[in-house]
């Protein structure tokens, strides 16, 4: 890459964030920490669910747990530096920190990414081999299923870091964007980039549409199971699917237009961003676990435990022991 004789003399990057507008970025700090503290407090909620519910310990929910800490995870890893790049001009962050805020956040992102591919496998038996549903989803192949998923998060997540810092950086030292990300600090490389950028897109651009086709492909023959094998609950079914085909989309489609075509920039680029980093974390939980009626029950049934290990009584209960 023609970068023998160029060293890195940058020691820290400068991040500009989303806005420079005060009054904006107060109400934006206000927004993505209520996001943020919502994505902690449901991921946090369905964890301990599980956890606790016996009638819970299925693989279903351990995929759906797994998930909650992926989301509470990614979350954590851009998150933090975003709103307190909103209190501030601009956000100074260190060689090494930025380096590893590429690598957690693409190793927690691909890990959710297979992952999910990893529930669909599972929604696929359940509805296409209910009878056998416990047989193939052993406890052997759940855990198999997740170690698959860290362990692809992180070979895909080495793979790109290690490729970035062979790169040399010695100025400018500026990132237009909230954290640190691999087409932004590519670009600030002193070296023909033309290699590191065919290298992304191969990496995440390649991983990205392979998984995302996968999971569209899977959504559309549970559907069609769905529709011819299925009577009762149809619509429910349905409805999930959809939505679940929703969250799927703006998780990879923003991703895909941001890591498939490195050279170019649009003005949604921040937008997308937010999508994929701050706002799905959140809404994995609500479309995945808390719409399914049994998790509902479960927590009623978790909060129930803790108020009474804590000596707290509803007051219907109170009333009926009084009378």
């Amino acid at each position: 890459m023609e970068s023998k004789n160029v060293t890195t003399t940058v020691r820290e990057f400068v991040l500009l964030g989303l806005t420079q507008n005060d009054k904006l970025q107060y109400f934006l700090y206000v927004i993505f920490f209520l996001i943020y503290v919502t994505t902690w407090l449901l991921n946090l909620t369905i964890i301990a669910t599980v956890a606790m519910d016996q009638q819970l310990h299925t693989p279903m929910y351990f995929l759906l747990a797994n998930l909650a800490v992926l989301d509470i995870s990614d979350s954590s890893v851009n998150t933090p530096k975003l709103l307190s790049g909103l209190l501030s001009q601009h956000t100074v962050i260190s060689f090494n920190e930025c380096f590893l805020q590429v690598f957690f956040f693409h190793f927690m992102a691909g890990a959710m990414s297979f992952l999910l591919v990893g529930m669909t496998v599972d929604r696929y038996v359940a509805i296409c081999e209910p009878l056998r549903y416990l047989a193939i989803m052993s406890w052997n192949t759940c855990t198999a299923l997740v170690a698959a998923a860290w362990c692809g998060g992180f070979l895909h997540s080495i793979t790109q870091t290690l490729f970035l810092l062979q790169l040399p950086f010695c100025g400018p030292n500026v990132l237009d964007n909230f954290y640190c990300d691999i087409p932004q600090i590519i670009k600030l490389a002193c070296t023909d980039t033309r290699r590191a950028e065919l290298q992304m897109v191969f990496n995440s651009g390649g991983i990205l549409i392979t998984l995302f086709v996968t999971l569209i492909v899977s959504y559309i023959v549970i559907l069609l199971k769905i529709r011819t094998r299925i009577t009762e609950g149809k619509r429910k079914a349905l409805s999930t699917c959809g939505t679940q085909i929703i969250v799927v989309s703006l998780i990879f489609i923003p991703c895909i237009f941001t890591y498939a075509q490195p050279s170019k920039k649009y003005p949604g680029d921040k937008v997308a961003s937010i999508v994929y980093t701050v706002v799905t974390p959140m809404l994995n939980p609500m479309i995945y676990t808390l719409r399914n009626t049994d998790m509902k029950k479960a927590i009623r049934r978790t909060l129930r435990k803790i108020f009474l290990s804590a000596g707290i009584q509803k007051p219907d209960q109170t009333v009926d022991a009084k009378t």
